[in-house]
């Protein structure tokens, strides 16, 4: 499954609340360009209320068919109220990595022997559609280790 196809079966709610999870100021992070689809002045976009954003922000995902930005709104959210997730799968996979951050993609990619017990790990600490989210974007990062896409189609029957 990928970021997209991830999106595309999200519930409205769950999408609210991580577009909600990484207001800034009382922006959304998609907020410039839900104010561009609405011919809105950045500024006013705020008036509108955050599900509205956040509903618009989805469409707009899903009409472009913006992996990368779709990429970018989950792993923001990851970083920022799940980086421990990141951070322990990185480590039980044998990742290089600084403060869940990678500094070379192609060089460290996560142990394929060592998938199933870390899956089981953070499943135990952390909200599994979390856990899932985080591997659908490990599957789309890491596509030669096809185990990764394997676990999220898994998770996602």
């Amino acid at each position: 499954m990928t970021v997209l196809e991830h999106l595309a079966a999200m519930s409205p709610e769950r999408f609210l609340a991580i577009y909600s999870g990484l207001e800034i100021q009382g922006f959304g992070p998609l907020d410039k360009e839900v104010a561009l689809a609405l011919r809105f002045r950045p500024q006013a976009v705020k008036k509108l209320p955050m599900a509205q954003r956040a509903k618009r922000a989805r469409l707009i995902l899903e009409a472009g068919k913006s992996t990368e930005l779709a990429y970018e709104v989950f792993g923001a959210y990851l970083i920022r109220h799940r980086k421990e997730l990141v951070t322990g799968f990185l480590d039980a996979t044998g990742v290089e990595h600084q403060d869940g951050m990678i500094e070379d993609i192609e060089k460290s990619k996560p142990d394929p022997t060592r998938l199933g017990a870390a899956v089981q790990a953070l499943d135990g600490q952390f909200p599994p559609e979390d856990v899932t989210l985080y591997l659908a974007l490990a599957a789309e990062q890491w596509p030669g280790v096809t185990q990764l896409a394997d676990l999220v189609r898994e998770r996602t029957r």
